[in-house]
């Protein structure tokens, strides 16, 4: 994959507040491109919420304050399509009536339109995670480490400025998490994304590396 210039994830005075409740206390934090930061606090405590801030995603039961940007563009008030933020769940949410393949073609921006080089950057990304000539596999057949790599290399695919994780290494056994944790973290740095992951799992975090910001479920 062609990488594109990268910048910093940066959050100014960023709050949140829930019927009066606050979740996320003022916060200020920048996350360097090929960096990553951690968000660790248990359930209710506002995680996922802070992601779909910055995703701009957040539901508007919610009261957010503050900027986000990346780089120098402010991309607070941008519509969640524009703001080439990526984002990776629990689940892998491949689509089921796609191959392999077409999950990873589905990706792909406008940047790409001549269909050999849309099959060629298919391909590319199947063998830079290690499922070369899975393309026309259904999703159904792969391992739950397989299809969590197919889902990072879509969410890749789609040439994100900054990726967030949301709890991705959930649902795989120990030494899936350790090998899936070695290949996001990998990944992100070779493409110099500023990474933001959210996690209730110490481990996840020493993986990570950078800053960790506690997060307390205030009554």
């Amino acid at each position: 994959m062609n990488a594109l210039p990268q910048a910093a994830l940066q959050l100014r005075d960023v709050r949140v507040t829930l019927h009066g409740r606050v979740l996320i206390p003022a916060m200020d934090l920048t996350v360097a491109p090929g960096a990553c930061a951690t968000v660790m606090g248990p359930s209710g405590c506002g995680k996922s919420t802070l992601l779909a801030l910055i995703a701009g995603t957040l539901d508007p039961v919610f009261n957010a304050t503050g900027r986000v940007y990346i780089g120098s563009a402010d991309i607070t008030d941008e519509a969640p399509e524009r703001r080439r933020v990526g984002i990776q769940f629990q689940d892998d949410l491949l689509f089921p009536h796609l191959s392999v393949g077409e999950n990873l073609a589905f990706a792909l921006t406008d940047r790409v339109r001549e269909r050999q080089a849309r099959r060629q950057q298919v391909e590319d990304a199947l063998a830079e995670a290690g499922l070369s000539g899975f393309a026309a596999r259904d999703p159904a057949t792969l391992s739950g480490g397989q299809r969590a790599r197919v889902a990072l290399m879509r969410t890749l695919l789609a040439e994100p400025a900054v990726l967030l994780l949301d709890e991705p290494f959930n649902r795989l056994d120990a030494q899936l998490r350790q090998d899936f944790r070695r290949f996001v973290f990998e990944h992100a740095a070779q493409r110099g994304l500023p990474v933001l992951l959210v996690t209730h799992d110490a481990a996840d975090a020493e993986a990570a590396g950078g800053q960790v910001i506690e997060l307390d479920a205030t009554p």
